[in-house]
């Protein structure tokens, strides 16, 4: 490539971390170093003379060349004595060697491999550029990062002279060129929203540079931001207009046509690559094959042509197979074999999900497109939040590969369709138990049960030759017994097989009972029934209690402690018995620690618990020790989060002990891997005696309402707990729920819905003497009256909250009081107060140790800073807040700090800056929904406009106005005139 440095070519064998290597640099100020230890270079024209020789690669430099370098055609008249003196003295400071005199002249010689930052840059580069033309390009850009971050600030900083400046120009422009590679490999992987933020920033320090407005139009229109990457096109054809007298280059021309057209090529990497693009390691998630499978031959080698269709040479369609059949009939085994035998065909990976689609909550599918993605290699930063934006996204990153998903216990077409491949070379094979006719172009299996002779080689192999062959008719006893289903014929060889003293006609003679098992197998789960009544009734009794018991408890599956909760014993005898369960196939092992049903044996253990299990009683008291459980444990997580506070001394007292953690990452850990377990718990628990104990696990747990990634699954659990809290005339209960849900409505922008919450709140807490709940809610009240503009209300409801926390000596909600109250002191003008009151939450959290609210506090001292004009301490606050958001998974208030970030950086002047982080802000989510997403994209306006992106600008205004007109918001008459004629002329 034109422009490309080339490598140094001075290197002797051996590595910089040798003792006394000397290391270079110059993409940036001109520095040296041995042993980590910086290294005198002199004068800035002595840099000049060692700049010019490290980058002559090791050839000589003549004196007459070196003083061109330093001082171009008016030399001083000692120039030669100059050039001499400056060699003199960095020879004495560099090794021995280093830099040699030859023919009247100078070099560099002998440096160590990668001792010269421009040289690892220029491996680096040549590194990513090989990964990229075989189509690695996640390779390819994680090494292209790499080399850009080489540079460390203006290349031969300070360096005077005109060979120094053309370096600086030479290098500006091959960094520039590795960036917009490594923007366009962001593209093709579909990091559209990620790159946004920076191409925005780029332009503005760019503006004549038309690639990267190019790729910045092509992030907008991946991004669902038409109207956006239009108006670059605008402010770019203008721009060059009135700089350059020119029109865009061809290809920006044509872009803009493309997106007029809505070209759905667009949305398509530009280029088709044959190798996996999204990850360096193809997925490999099938799970293991039965080592016994046998029989239904016919079904594989039907379903084998189908899959060699999809995969062979030539393929024109994505290929679907969808098998259907009751429960336990073998569709799961029998895809998993398949898959395993297609795997050759298939080299870009395989994945693999249970949708359990008979359950009464089956998987999302933009749960299941996250999962997929990621395990594709696309980052979680990259990954969108909507159904349809990650379906686009997966088909993409599938374009070009060959890749077989197996979507196991689907529930529907409707939940499939979204996550087939869309394209040929790939395939999907989907299981479920109904048949799925409204699946378009989907070959359609109906699976039965198995014939009698596969049904017998199937048990016979399982418990042997030597034991089936002198008892055929026994034997084809149990599998008529069986009703010829896999599962039931698996279950029933395997205690066979652990049970050497039993003969197979002592088994048959267990299932001969008709009140075990139904002679037909015809009636959908009466046949399922049936066929687990048979493993049940070979339990052991401790066995069978666990299985009843633990079929009890609601989410999608159950830790070994929590488990050991439910059934009331050491975690060490319940991991045993688990354990044989998951050998009879009653139960599954997710994961190292975690268990779970098959849906089906769940509904089935819940039957015999309902059954069998004496005294009735039992039942309501595992599901007391598990919400027990998750209450103490969630509780112990809030107060390592947030000591001092005490809302624990105020939550119903448990029996049962929780989990008990030393490390605050620990704990955090905890409550983010059981939040869909632990939610199922407090929704389960909403009747009865219960109730109270379930509300006050959603308190306990309030920061997944935060978080955002569970803030879906905390909302509904707290709608049920307020809808059973009212059911139950249980108004303690009830406006605790509401209090809970105050903070969702917050979250979400919902601040008509937030103030109704929390006034019924404070009204029921009144009814009953709730004490807790009346400052909380007057603290929420207080932020909710501060964002509608109420600030007299907002003031009276803040000072009560920190009255009631002083009261109840609760410092951490006193500090975060004081922290709002500070935000409303700043909307009423008194920005030294509102500094002070800011500075006084700091100390408060800072004597308490707290880390996540201390992020809140030094937020709302950011803003304070903002308004008082000290920017540069604006800025430090509001760094170390999304820091501490960061660090705290906390997602929502990150991209609500990039907001404030951004409005600083506008407030300093400092437009490209702010249009960045205001970017970010839209790319992450903020508190607050629509009426917030429009707060940012008034300000990216405003940062746009100030950069002379008119067109963009605008584009960012208009969808502001509408969200703001939807919500019903007073800064929608601000931004109209923003975008009237008179203020556009």
């Amino acid at each position: 490539m034109d422009g490309v440095p080339r490598g140094p070519e001075q290197r002797r064998p051996g590595s910089s971390t040798e003792p006394g290597a000397l290391r270079f640099s110059v993409l940036g100020p001109v520095r040296a170093w041995r042993d980590g230890e910086p290294v005198a270079t002199g004068s800035p024209q002595q840099r000049a003379l060692l700049a010019a020789l490290l980058l002559r690669e090791g050839r000589t430099a003549t004196a007459a060349e070196l003083i061109d370098a330093l001082w171009g055609e008016e030399p001083p008249s000692q120039a030669l004595a100059a050039v001499r003196t400056y060699a003199s003295r960095l020879r004495k400071v560099l090794d021995p060697g280093v830099l040699v005199s030859e023919s009247g002249g100078y070099a560099v010689r002998g440096l160590g491999e990668g001792a010269l930052d421009l040289a690892a840059a220029q491996e680096l580069a040549a590194e990513a550029e090989k990964a990229r033309n075989t189509g690695d390009l996640c390779h390819a850009r994680d090494v292209l990062n790499r080399a850009l971050s080489r540079w460390d600030g203006e290349t031969l900083a300070g360096v005077p002279g005109p060979y120094a400046e053309a370096q600086r120009v030479r290098l500006e422009e091959w960094r520039l060129q590795l960036l917009e590679s490594r923007l366009d490999m962001d593209l093709e992987q579909g990091c559209h929203a990620e790159a946004v933020s920076e191409l925005t920033a780029l332009t503005a320090a760019h503006p004549l540079r038309e690639r990267l407005r190019e790729l910045l139009m092509l992030a907008l229109y991946r991004s669902g931001r038409q109207a956006e990457a239009l108006a670059v096109y605008a402010d770019t054809r203008r721009l060059l207009a009135d700089e350059l007298g020119v029109d865009p280059r061809t290809g920006l021309q044509e872009l803009q046509q493309r997106i007029l057209r809505a070209d759905p090529n667009l949305a398509e990497p530009s280029a088709p690559l044959t190798e996996p693009v999204a990850a360096p390691v193809r997925p490999a998630q099938l799970p293991a094959t039965v080592p016994d499978f046998t029989g239904r031959a016919s079904f594989v080698r039907e379903l084998s042509e189908v899959l060699a269709s999809a995969s062979g040479e030539g393929a024109q369609v994505m290929a679907v197979s969808a098998l259907a059949g009751i429960g336990g009939v073998g569709k799961t085994t029998l895809a998993v074999h398949l898959a395993h035998e297609a795997r050759s065909a298939f080299p870009d990976g395989q994945l693999y999900v249970d949708l359990q689609g008979a359950g009464a909550r089956s998987a999302e599918p933009e749960t299941v497109l996250g999962s997929f993605l990621r395990a594709l290699g696309t980052a979680d930063s990259a990954i969108p939040d909507s159904l349809e934006e990650r379906a686009a996204l997966y088909r993409s990153v599938l374009d070009g590969r060959k890749v077989l998903v197996l979507l196991d216990n689907a529930r529907d077409a409707a939940q499939v369709r979204p996550l087939l491949p869309g394209t040929a070379g790939c395939a999907a094979l989907v299981t479920s138990r109904v048949r799925m006719v409204d699946l378009a172009g989907a070959h359609l299996v109906d699976l039965d049960v198995m014939s009698p002779e596969e049904a017998l080689a199937l048990f016979t192999r399982i418990v042997g030759e030597e034991r089936v062959g002198s008892e055929r008719k026994a034997a084809l006893d149990v599998v008529a017994a069986c009703g010829f289903l896999p599962l039931a014929i698996r279950i029933a060889a395997s205690r066979l097989a652990a049970r050497r003293t039993w003969t197979v006609s002592v088994l048959a003679g267990k299932l001969a009972d008709e009140r075990r098992r139904l002679d037909e197998l015809q009636a959908g789960d009466l046949a399922v029934k049936a066929t687990f009544e048979l493993g049940y009734g070979q339990l052991e009794p401790a066995q069978a209690r666990a299985f009843r018991l633990l079929g009890l408890a609601d989410g999608p599956d159950i830790s070994l402690a929590a488990a050991a909760a439910v059934l009331d014993l050491p975690a060490e005898d319940t991991e045993d018995l688990l354990e044989s369960l998951v050998d009879t196939s009653l139960l599954e092992s997710a994961a190292p620690g975690r268990y779970r049903f098959h849906d089906l044996v769940r509904l089935y253990a819940r039957a015999c618990a309902e059954r069998d299990e004496q005294p009735p009683s039992e039942r309501e008291a595992a599901l007391s020790r598990l919400l027990d459980f998750y209450l103490a444990t969630a509780a112990g997580v809030y107060a390592i989060e947030r000591p001092g506070d005490r809302l624990i001394d105020h939550l119903e007292p448990t029996q049962y002990d929780g989990l008990r953690f030393s490390e605050r990452q620990d704990a955090l850990d905890w409550l983010y891997s059981e939040a869909n377990s632990l939610l199922s718990s407090a929704r389960q628990a909403f009747q009865g005696d219960r109730l109270r104990r379930g509300v006050d696990l959603l308190w306990a747990a309030k920061d997944l309402g935060e978080s955002g990634a569970n803030s879906r699954q905390y909302e509904g659990a707290a709608v049920a707990a307020k809808e059973a809290a009212r059911a139950a005339g249980d108004r303690r209960a009830e406006g605790r729920a509401r209090t809970a849900l105050i903070n969702v409505h917050l979250v979400a922008g919902r601040y008509d819905e937030a103030e109704e919450e929390a006034s019924q709140a404070v009204r029921l807490a009144q009814a009953v003497g709730d004490f807790i709940p009346l400052y909380w809610a007057s603290n929420d009240r207080g932020i909710i009256a501060l964002i509608l503009g109420r600030n007299s209300a907002a003031e009276e409801h803040l000072l009560t909250a920190i009255d009631g926390s002083r009261e109840d000596g609760n410092a951490p909600l006193e500090a975060s009081a004081l922290c709002n109250l500070s935000r409303v002191r700043l909307a009423m003008g008194n920005t030294t107060h509102a500094i002070r009151l800011a500075q006084e939450g700091i100390r408060i959290y800072d004597r308490l140790g707290l880390t996540l609210r201390l992020a809140n506090a030094r937020y709302a001292l950011g803003l304070a800073y903002t308004s008082a004009g000290r920017t540069t301490e604006a800025l430090a606050e509001l760094t170390e807040a999304l820091r501490m958001f960061q660090a705290n998974r906390q997602r929502l208030w990150e991209g609500t700090t990039h907001f404030r970030i951004a409005q600083a950086y506008f407030a300093a002047q400092s437009p490209a800056s702010t249009a960045q982080h205001a970017e970010q802000a839209l790319a992450v989510g903020c508190i607050g929904g629509d009426r917030m997403r429009a707060n940012v994209l008034t300000t990216l306006g405003e940062s746009l406009d100030a950069l002379g992106q008119l067109d963009r600008a605008r584009a960012c205004w208009r969808e502001a106005l509408s969200l703001y007109e939807q919500t019903g918001a007073a800064e929608a008459e601000g931004v109209r005139a923003r975008l009237s004629p008179a203020s556009a002329a």
